[in-house]
């Protein structure tokens, strides 16, 4: 994988935070995986002193908060801690759904392996709201609102209402084949046929928050070329 430029990712900067658009198959932090890179070692080849406020997984893109200093920082994650940070994820998912306002409160527990699941006695209390943007023959795209941060939150919750993110094996979703929504679609004998995305279809399209200044902002993340192609591709084939 081609090592991105930390700052051909910044979506916003001041002295205090910065924002960035993070790449699928980056992790945030150092973990399992063993990856050379990761989110906060490409920051602090730009500010020595900074510190990620919160993590995505590894296949997820999206708005990223960093702190500058110590500050800025503790500011940032009593915001996190108090629930004040708005976050507004976009997913593909297997199905068409129509959900309007759909609240899922299902406790989270940590299973085997790093699967996590619904766990009504132990579990840890977790809320995200669910709402759908737009319908296909085959898929929906739909608005996701965590409003508690757990592991894979999104992810199981979505996958408890039987609409699993697309591409999420862990979960139950499927991968997305283009012969799947496109008649006539035929690859030779001798090829294989791959999955337009690489990875489980979900993107941090949106985080609002107030810097250490005070001021509220809402920072926008695009999403990256997988998840703009996937989504193309459904808008053309499967609507």
């Amino acid at each position: 994988m081609k090592i991105p430029n930390f700052k051909d990712l910044i979506l916003f900067e001041d002295d205090d935070i910065v924002v960035v658009n993070k790449p699928p198959f980056v992790s945030s932090l150092d973990d399992r995986n063993g990856d050379n890179i990761n989110m906060l070692r490409l920051a602090r080849m730009e500010y020595e002193d900074v510190q990620v406020c919160h993590r995505l997984d590894r296949e997820t893109s999206g708005a990223l908060i960093f702190a500058k200093n110590s500050e800025a920082y503790r500011n940032v994650s009593m915001q996190f801690e108090h629930r004040e940070v708005t976050k507004i994820y976009h997913a593909l998912v297997d199905g068409q759904h129509r959900f309007e306002g759909l609240h899922v409160d299902l406790p989270i527990g940590i299973g085997n392996k790093g699967v996590v699941r619904i766990d009504r006695g132990e579990g840890k209390p977790a809320e995200t709201e669910f709402n759908t943007i737009k319908l296909f023959r085959h898929y929906s795209l739909i608005e996701c609102r965590p409003k508690t941060g757990r592991m894979h939150q999104i992810r199981i919750h979505l996958a408890t209402q039987r609409a699993p993110i697309m591409g999420d094996d862990l979960y139950s979703g499927k991968p997305f084949f283009l012969s799947k929504v496109k008649r006539g679609y035929k690859l030779s004998k001798e090829q294989e046929e791959q999955p337009i995305m690489k990875r489980f279809a979900l993107h941090a399209k949106q985080v609002g928050f107030k810097l250490p200044s005070g001021e509220a902002i809402i920072v926008d993340a695009p999403y990256p070329k997988d998840f703009d192609t996937a989504l193309k591709m459904l808008e053309k084939f499967d609507a």
